[in-house]
This record gives structure tokens, sequence and C-alpha cells, in this order.
């Protein structure tokens, strides 16, 4: 396999409670303001709440959702392609990567652990995606604790459970924390101790949050909680995100009055290594630069909300990282050849090389897909390679209809 120089990979994290509101028109401010330049490498949504009642559910099934289908309508145009999904009752997943990186993607791999009602209902609990990434194995974790400010134990309970639960095949990175890098994000509900609604609001008008920041759960569970050590988190410079009355920028003025909390986050954690932690270095000290034995860096870039989204009562939170690896792993296992457009069945043939480390399987097999591809699920057919020996691939008769219905009878067709 063939190892190049380190190079940065930039990735976009976003977390969203959407209160089973139907999605915008639009969301791609959502994305940043610069989505079209193509500088991201990935974007990863985590959304909570999606409408989950059983008749959306059902057409659900039957079709994408209306999140995963905005998503994909939003970001196809500008060259990403969805990788992987998941999604547990309210709770969604959503990898998005640029074209060009889909052949270095691999072990791609999802999850999902419920915790609701004692681990029997999905509203509560964690999805997740796994791949090795250019070679290094990165896990997204996107979760929906228990709400409310007594239930910080039960939290905790909870996200050990995901932790255990969530095992993966194949690989030294079977479980969450095995992988090099974990991103973890949601509406992981955490709130602010002991000041009264009134002292807090006034420190998010007199923009005194640091005042918060010590007595939000989670910034003080990181000291006390075993399973929360190696996490990092930028620091909170934007106001709470919950609780808003839906369709404006006020918090909660209803009979409950619900105290202001940043229940939306993102963080991360580098996997331990026998390597000692640079802890001079003052960007880690500001939690914003972390580092795996003095090689693979994860650096937060942007920490913010997204006020101007409103159909929820929580607003958006989102992350740019870049990961620094130590090397990359960049020769595809996998190269096609084709020589000609296809204009007739008889052109229909892919040639094709194999490295030496690819493990064979009579299930290989090779897809035509439209070229604005979406996701790659959605291939337009494939005929299995059962022989990849013999380095080709011929496709049978039907891929007559294929080309007729996708080109036109004096159209070639496009392979991607």
């Amino acid at each position: 396999f063939a190892i190049t120089h380190p190079q940065s990979h930039m990735v976009y994290i976003i977390t969203w409670n959407v209160g089973s509101a139907v999605p915008p028109d639009d969301i791609t401010s959502l994305f940043g303001p610069n989505v079209s330049d193509g500088n991201i490498d990935m974007f990863i949504i985590g959304l909570q709440e999606v409408n989950s009642m059983i008749n959306k559910r059902l057409k659900d099934v039957l079709f994408s959702d209306q999140w995963s289908e905005l998503c994909m309508d939003t970001l196809s145009p500008f060259g990403y392609v969805l990788v992987a999904s998941q999604r547990m009752q309210g709770v969604l997943l959503l990898v998005f990567s640029k074209f060009c990186h889909l052949p270095f993607l691999r072990g791609v791999q999802t999850q999902s652990t419920r915790t609701g009602l004692g681990g029997y209902w999905g509203n509560k609990g964690g999805v997740s995606a796994r791949m090795t990434m250019f070679g290094h194995p990165v896990c997204f974790l996107n979760c929906h604790l228990p709400a409310h400010m007594r239930n910080l134990e039960q939290r905790m309970e909870d996200f050990e459970s995901i932790l255990q639960q969530q095992q993966f095949e194949g690989g030294a990175a079977t479980g969450v924390l095995d992988h090099d890098v974990v991103f973890w994000f949601g509406d992981l509900n955490f709130r602010i101790e002991d000041y009264d609604i009134h002292v807090v609001k006034c420190a998010i008008d007199s923009n005194k949050l640091p005042l918060l920041w010590e007595r939000d759960q989670l910034n003080m569970a990181k000291n006390t909680e075993l399973i929360l050590e190696g996490f990092m988190e930028g620091q909170l410079k934007f106001p709470p995100t919950y609780k808003f009355d839906v369709g404006t920028h006020t918090y909660d003025t209803s009979a409950k009055k619900r105290k202001p909390a940043w229940t939306d986050r993102i963080l991360w954690r580098l996997r331990r290594t026998g390597s000692p932690v640079p802890t001079h270095n003052a960007a880690l000290q500001r939690g914003l630069t972390s580092w795996l034995g003095g090689a693979t860096k994860v650096t937060q870039h942007a920490y913010r909300s997204h006020m101007s989204f409103t159909i929820s009562d929580h607003k958006p939170v989102s992350a740019l990282f870049s990961l620094h690896f130590p090397f990359r792993v960049d020769m595809p296992l996998v190269e096609l050849q084709v020589n000609k457009e296809w204009c007739k069945a008889s052109d229909a043939t892919v040639r094709f090389t194999v490295a030496s480390t690819y493990q064979r399987s009579s299930w290989d097999w090779v897809a035509i897909y439209k070229v604005s591809l979406k996701f790659i699920n959605y291939y337009t057919y494939f005929p299995q390679c059962q022989h990849l020996q013999l380095s080709s691939c011929r496709l049978d008769s039907d891929i007559t209809k294929i080309i007729r219905r996708m080109c036109g009878p004096k159209r070639s067709m496009q392979r991607r």
C-alpha cells in the first residue's frame, strides 16, 4: 500500500435537536459560509427528535426521510456523497464525504443503542458510524441523553452503556473508544446547576458566559467521571442553545420556564498511546488542540451556534475540525479502467486491477451510478464479479435497459 506525507482532513460536525419539526426550505447556511469552496472533506450531521410518529416512520421506511433528502439535496451539488446513515427512531446520523475520498473510507459500519425505558425504547440512546479514514480508525457518535437537571447520574450511566454495547466487527478498533479519534455529539442534555433562571439570563444578557461554564454539569463531570477522561471540548463562546420558544429567539416563556442550558455539544477524544502528551502546548491548555502520541492531531477551528433557525426549541451547533494524521494510506484497493463510453450492451465491460492486500470475496461487485451520485447505496445496477482474478467484469444483457433508461437511445452513459 502507498503511504504519503501528512495532510489535514477537514471535518465539519453539526448537532441539532429538531423537535419533530418539518425541515426548513433552506439549510445551506448551516454548513458554513464557504460550503461551495470544497474545503471541507466531510460533513457529519447528528439530529435528535426527528419526527418518528408511526405513520411518519412507515413512510420513511418506504422512502428516504425528509431530513436526509434535504441534506443530500443541499450537499450533493457541491460534490458530497452520503457514505453512512443510521437512524434509531428520532436519532439520526448522516456522514457525507467528498467524492474523491470514497476509495479511502473503508470498513464503514454503523451501530445503535437504545436507552429509553430501560433500553427498550429508542427515543434516547446513541447511533454511531465508524470507518478507517486513510488508514486511521475514526468513530462518530450521536447521542440523545436523558433530560432534566436531576438526571445527571442517569446521563452518565446511559453514556457508559452506549459505549459498552456498541461493538464493531473486525480490526483492532472493536469498541468506540478503541478508535484513534472519537467525535461525540448530540443533545447531551447537561444543565447549569445552582444558579436560578434569573441569574442565568442575566449572565447571558451581559455576556458573562464564563460564570455559567463553572456550573455546567458536563464541565464539572469531566473532572470527576472516569468515563469522560480524555474527552475535550472547545470553549462555549455562544449562548446556551436551549430552551427557546419555537419560532423566536426568546428563551422559554411557558409556565415551565426551563432554565437555559448548553444541552447541544460537540466533543472529541484521542486514543491513549504510550507517548507523552505535550501539555506545555498553550493551545492544548485552551482545549482547542490535542495530540495522539505526538502524531495524530485534532484542532478545532470553530465552535458556534446557528441562532437564525427557529423551527425548534433548540438551536443547531456546529464545529469545524482539522485532523492531521502522521501518514495517509491512499492507494485504492481496486482501480477501474473503462476505455470508452457505453452506447450499447456490448460496450459494457469494466477492467480492474486489485491490490495485493485486498481480500477477495465471491460477493464482490461493480456498481453503476448516476453522475449526480447522492448516496453510495443509490446504485442503478450492479453485477457480481465472482472471479476477480479474471480482472474484468462483463455486464449482462439487462444493462441495455439501464443505458436506454438513463441516457436515451442517442446518448452514451457516464460511469462513476
